[in-house]
């Protein structure tokens, strides 16, 4: 729904504020709890790298990208560190953080420590068991996965070996959280796509930080984990950079229509390639086979869904990966991670009943080799949309080029507000506030539970100066890049912050107009008087009024001199100001520098 609009300075706007500090304040306390525990708590400090670990890196078929690099370097450093690790690595979908995790792994295996690889889905624990299992081997370390494709027996087996130390890794869905799953010695959890896990089982991964070290995977994370990693509660790395050759996928939202899903099929099919054709019910998706079967006569059409037994799954993907099938008609469990890259159409039939991170994922089964993929989010004509599917859908659609799984989260965090960070409740203090000032809460609520001095608890300053302050379009047009600069100059604690913005400004978009260095001294003098204690600068009858400000004697003198008006008793002091003579931001900065001394380097 849209924001109800406060006044500032009101009574509704003081009630919001505090409730929200109230809340961040708590929530901060439970934070610095858990964290305060897991940094008590001694963990493993990993070895550095072997031999062997360079020749399973080797083993690599593709050059990493600098983002992967960068991710491994945080990693590896997390683990030979002795805190527990827990980081987030936000990387789109296919741009390789299975490597990354990899890399992880197998690192935690040559300290003689097991990992277990969580999944959120069978396919993809078998995907992943698959690809540990190839680059793994020739080392002699043992991967086993837990799934319903593997029998009983087979389970068991592995569950001993789990237990004695003779498996090395274990992946699994859901299913490793079970009671009966025993490590000898746990040193790593890899957990893909946390948000696809429920409360319960996030409850137990919580208390599995404290003594382990864990990274999680995400493309698309949820509200909660997004607002974690970014008020500095959790580490985060992101892969921004797409592997060389990568094309976007071309994005078609729009209402179901026969002939666009024939006209899809046939130009897919008479390249060579294979389609998803998602339907999201199991119990009509026979009439989904139907509807495929009227559109492309032609296509050899599997299903997949998740009532199906595991020998049925397995048979239908076996067959589509070698070809023998053209379209596969499947509920939304090839969500997640199946890599398949001669699939290059996906079709949605009934997308308004998918959330955005679900979308997005499903996008990113197609398009992961070279060729140019298709991707047709559609919904049915005679239903309206509800608003949040709207949003999703227009959401989807707006964010079409590579990387942007980190503004679909974003965005998901707008439309769906952040879950409470450590229980199950949500979050009602988001939207009474926003997100960047509930965030600045939770940091300097984070800062206060820990015993630190917040910046943010600096003295508010009234600056009443009649002035142009911003930034023009006409002079730097990317509407991102004009947010970041406002957002450098709105955090600004000391004098420098403020010359190096101005610095690359100058450097990048030339001289700033009057309006961008009213805007960035306005900044100036907001440090200055924060410094001295000064809670109001305003201009009233031709002169600048200071209130709360003490002038030195020596100073005192000088500025008499010049017809300023100083009550030390009371702490104010008005000063002459030529209009037409000088400028009104430099002249009002002016007066405060020689009142504070020139302390640009102090601090």
């Amino acid at each position: 729904s849209s924001p109800r609009l406060t006044r500032l300075n009101t009574a509704d706007w003081s009630r919001a504020t505090g409730k929200a500090r109230r809340s961040a304040k708590k929530l901060a306390f439970d934070l610095v709890d858990l964290y305060t525990r897991r940094s008590t708590v001694q963990g493993h400090a990993f070895a550095p790298d072997t031999p062997a670990q360079a020749d399973m890196e080797a083993s690599f078929p593709y050059e990493l990208t600098p983002d992967q690099r960068a991710a491994i370097e945080d990693i590896k450093a997390d683990m030979e560190s002795p805190k527990p690790m827990d980081r987030l690595l936000c990387g789109d979908v296919g741009f390789g953080k299975t490597e990354v995790a990899l890399r992880a792994a197998f690192k935690c295996c040559q300290d003689g420590r097991q990992v277990m690889v969580l999944c959120p889905t069978t396919i993809l624990a078998q995907q992943h068991y698959e690809t540990f299992f190839k680059r793994f081997s020739p080392f002699s370390l043992d991967v086993r996965v837990l799934s319903r494709f593997v029998t009983p027996a087979q389970q068991r087996q592995a569950l001993a070996g789990f237990a004695d130390g003779s498996v090395d890794v274990l992946i699994g869905t859901h299913r490793l959280l079970s009671a009966d799953v025993n490590p000898h010695d746990l040193g790593l959890v890899v957990i893909d796509e946390e948000q696809r896990f429920g409360v319960q089982h996030k409850e137990q991964l919580k208390n599995m930080r404290e003594q382990v070290d864990v990274l999680t995977l995400s493309a698309t994370p949820i509200p909660r984990t997004m607002q974690m990693a970014m008020s500095g509660v959790r580490d985060m790395s992101l892969i921004m950079t797409p592997p060389p050759g990568r094309l976007p996928v071309k994005v078609k939202v729009g209402e179901w229509d026969p002939d666009v899903v024939s006209a899809a099929i046939r130009a897919e099919l008479a390249r060579g390639g294979q389609v998803y054709y998602v339907s999201h019910r199991v119990t009509t998706i026979d009439d989904a086979v139907d509807r495929v079967h009227e559109a492309a006569p032609e296509a050899r059409v599997g299903v997949a869904h998740g009532k199906m037994s595991a020998q049925q799954v397995e048979d239908v993907m076996l067959e589509f990966d070698e070809y023998e099938i053209d379209v596969l008609v499947a509920t939304t469990i090839i969500e997640s991670g199946i890599d398949n890259s001669h699939t290059n159409t996906l079709i949605i039939e009934d997308s308004q009943r998918l959330g955005l991170a679900q979308l997005y994922q499903l996008k990113g089964r197609v398009g992961r080799g070279r060729t140019q993929a298709y991707a047709y989010f559609m919904f049915p004509g005679e239903l309206p949309l509800t608003p949040e599917a709207t949003d999703r859908l227009m959401a989807i659609n707006e964010n079409q080029d590579l990387g942007s799984g980190m503004r679909i989260a974003m965005r998901d965090l707008e439309i769906r507000g952040a879950g409470s960070l450590v229980g199950a409740e949500q979050h009602g203090n988001l939207s009474s506030v926003g997100f960047d000032l509930f965030t600045q809460m939770l940091s300097q609520a984070v800062s206060e539970a820990k015993g630190e001095a917040t910046p943010e608890a600096a003295l508010e300053v009234n600056i009443n100066l009649p002035a142009d302050f911003y930034l023009a379009e006409e002079y730097l047009p990317e509407v991102d890049k004009r947010v970041l600069a406002y957002r450098r100059l709105a955090s600004a604690t000391e004098l420098t912050d403020v010359d190096r913005l101005q610095q690359d400004l100058e450097n990048s978009y030339g001289a700033l107009p009057l309006a961008g260095r009213n805007l960035l001294d306005r900044a100036r003098i907001r440090i200055r008087c924060q410094r001295l204690g000064v809670t109001s600068v305003s201009l009233t009858s031709g002169r600048i009024s200071y209130v709360g400000i003490q002038v030195p004697r020596a100073v005192a003198l000088k500025l008499k001199e010049r017809r300023a008006v100083i009550y030390p008793k009371t702490r104010k002091m008005s000063y002459p100001f030529h209009t037409g003579r000088e400028e009104l931001l430099p002249a009002a900065l002016g007066v405060l520098e020689e009142v504070g001394g020139d302390d640009e380097g102090e601090e």
